[in-house]
């Protein structure tokens, strides 16, 4: 219960970080409050900031993990530019996100971890909370450590046990200071650590401690409140990503009435998904941990030979790998999803930070005419309707896809609203039944030029597939120069075609005039955000954000005629503006890029649009 002393303060929205070195807890703490928020009807986004390098010195910089959760009243598109709380566990935690927090933001340091020796793994040279410069900040030295000690002295619990149970601490005091009912956290410590009573015991004790001590100190005599977002009807869940494009390709493979296989390579950021898929074994689905990234896409190919719904999952580095054999999977025409989760490149480059920069490589990364359709999800629930989308694509026009995702969509998390399978379309693959006189394997239809689909095994559609070129028609061996040629572009016709699958193309915005804001993927909600807060007042903007890249919708070239000034944004150096250019060369493209390895902020893009629309 809140003391009736306290004052509470409604707000619409709020920014928390949570940061400390990578055992502290902070990504099961911010989940745990994300978690929490959504129980109670927020609408949210996270940002999970993991350190890019393994077993970082602890103490210092390069070690932070952080989590940001945007939590808000209203509809969150984004996780949020600055944080209005931090939680910084130690001096190296402080000293990287304070330049994320707002001028006048609320920041909780462990005061325990505050000692000459923190200071110098931290770059600092005195203790930073006696600085001038964070005067602006409402800074609470909270003795974390030292209350968790106490808190579970009588326990029997070791030190490093003890010590690693200070998040919960910091999460009581947060559900005392948003006015979270404690046993939304009491009943996610005992769903996570359900195999571990003793855990369970003690993390409660630190938790109900946190909220106690909370509830006692000055600096808290002002609480908040965030209403429920009754924007939001139906049933919800809170969904990581990664979570949401494994479900994605689960409900395609139901819809589609086929067997679902994985096989995948474990690369960060994309592990995730070959994990979650491996939970369901119960439905059928066959997962298949490969030794490496070419054996991972050569298992799914032959399982797509043999009749299974196929697909792959990778990042940047493994998409490289896998460039041969997305060749084979689209010269044999089989049904596949490649699943790239972008991360800071080249090479292992940032491996937990995210980025836009395989654009060009999954349009292009092929030898000889190669064509393969590309699509990206926009959010992390989003990423459900795109898997389910590449998947559809791929099994009814018996072709690999390419879904685009990236380490901020795959590792962030948001409210989705779970459908009812039973309603989501029905995907019909063109499997040639037993005996089928007519069956030839390179026969097209003549709508979409697709071919059919025949597993092995089954009488009377033996065949013959493979990475030679085959005649057309009947799939023979062929050296013909006239046949290959053909063969190219009936490839590429099959995969034009594709765009008439399409829903129209949206703009938001003017219809047409001065600005027109293009994003792509994941850097949608960033750039809506922005444009969205510069439209309410008036200005002359316009927004469009494309999920299907290659082919491009077919309204394209008609919505890039209609207004003065191009602006693409993109988390690259130009990738997309650059495709543009190569399609649709009779416009001029303006660019706004950011390759630091982290996600647009609301307010530099808003600077940008402002820019342009003064010029």
């Amino acid at each position: 219960m809140v003391a009736i002393n306290h004052k509470i303060i409604e707000l619409d929205k709020v920014v928390v970080k949570f940061a400390g070195d990578s055992g502290d807890g902070m990504q099961l703490t911010g989940t745990q409050f994300s978690d929490t928020s959504a129980f109670i009807g927020n609408d949210l986004a996270t940002f999970p900031d993991f350190p890019s390098e393994i077993r970082a010195p602890q103490g210092t910089v390069a070690g932070v993990s952080g989590f940001q959760v945007h939590v808000g009243h209203a509809n969150i598109y984004t996780s949020g530019d600055l944080a209005d709380v931090l939680v910084a566990m130690n001096p190296a935690a402080l000293k990287y996100n304070l330049k994320h927090c707002k001028p006048s933001a609320i920041i909780i340091v462990d005061v325990d971890s505050f000692n000459a020796k923190a200071f110098k793994k931290a770059g600092y040279e005195a203790d930073p909370l006696k600085d001038k410069a964070l005067g602006g900040f409402k800074i609470i030295k909270a003795p974390i450590t030292e209350m968790v000690r106490i808190t579970l002295k009588e326990t029997g619990l070791d030190s490093k046990t003890i010590d690693k149970s200070r998040n919960q601490f910091v999460a009581g005091m947060l559900y005392f200071m948003f006015n979270r009912d404690i046993k939304t956290g009491i009943d996610f410590l005992q769903e996570k650590f359900a195999k571990k009573p003793a855990l369970v015991d003690s993390n409660v004790k630190v938790l109900k401690a946190g909220f106690n001590y909370a509830e006692t100190i000055e600096e808290l005599a002002t609480t908040y409140v965030i209403k429920p977002n009754l924007n939001k009807k139906g049933k919800y869940r809170n969904i990581i990503g990664n979570q949401a494009t494994a479900w994605g390709l689960m409900a395609a493979a139901e819809r589609a009435d086929l067997p679902l296989f994985l096989g995948s390579y474990p690369i960060t950021p994309a592990t995730g998904i070959l994990e979650e898929l491996a939970k369901h074994k119960e439905l059928g689905i066959k997962t298949f941990q490969a030794e490496d990234e070419i054996a991972g896409v050569i298992s799914s190919i032959g399982a797509a030979y043999a009749g299974s719904f196929a697909a792959t999952s990778t990042s940047g580095p493994g998409l490289s790998l896998k460039s041969e054999a997305l060749g084979l999977a689209m010269i044999t025409e089989l049904p596949l999803v490649i699943v790239n989760v972008m991360r800071g490149g080249p090479s292992t480059g940032l491996p937990t930070k995210t980025e836009q920069t395989d654009l060009l490589q999954a349009l292009y990364g092929r030898n000889g005419e190669a064509p393969i359709p590309v699509i990206a999800a926009s959010s992390p629930a989003d990423c459900f309707n795109w898997a389910f989308e590449a998947s559809r694509i791929a099994i009814e026009r018996m072709t690999p896809v390419i879904l685009l995702t990236d380490s901020y969509l795959a590792n962030g998390s948001e409210l989705w609203h779970i459908p009812d399978v039973n309603k989501l379309p029905k995907i019909k693959a063109d499997i040639v039944e037993a005996n089928d006189d007519s069956y030839l394997p390179y026969n097209r239809d003549e709508k979409t030029f697709a071919r059919r689909w025949a597993a092995p095994g089954v009488p009377g559609n033996e065949h013959r597939v493979g990475g030679l070129e085959k005649s057309d028609g009947k799939g023979s061996v062929s050296h013909d120069p006239i046949n290959h040629e053909k063969m190219v572009y009936n490839r590429a016709e099959k995969v034009r075609r594709i765009a008439d699958m399409y829903p129209k193309q949206e703009t938001m915005g003017k219809e047409k005039g001065k600005l027109l804001v293009i994003g792509w993927g994941g850097s949608k909600g960033a750039i809506y955000t922005a444009f969205s807060e510069l439209e309410e007042k008036g200005a002359d903007i316009a927004f469009t954000n494309f999920n299907y890249i290659f082919p491009l919708p077919k309204e394209t070239e008609e919505i890039l005629g209609k207004y003065d000034t191009i602006l693409v944004c993109e988390l690259n150096s130009g990738q997309f503006a650059d495709y543009l250019r190569t399609q649709f060369p009779q416009f001029s493209y303006q660019q706004y890029n950011k390759v630091q390895a982290q996600p647009f902020m609301v307010s530099e893009l808003k600077a940008k649009f402002n820019e342009m629309l003064e010029a």
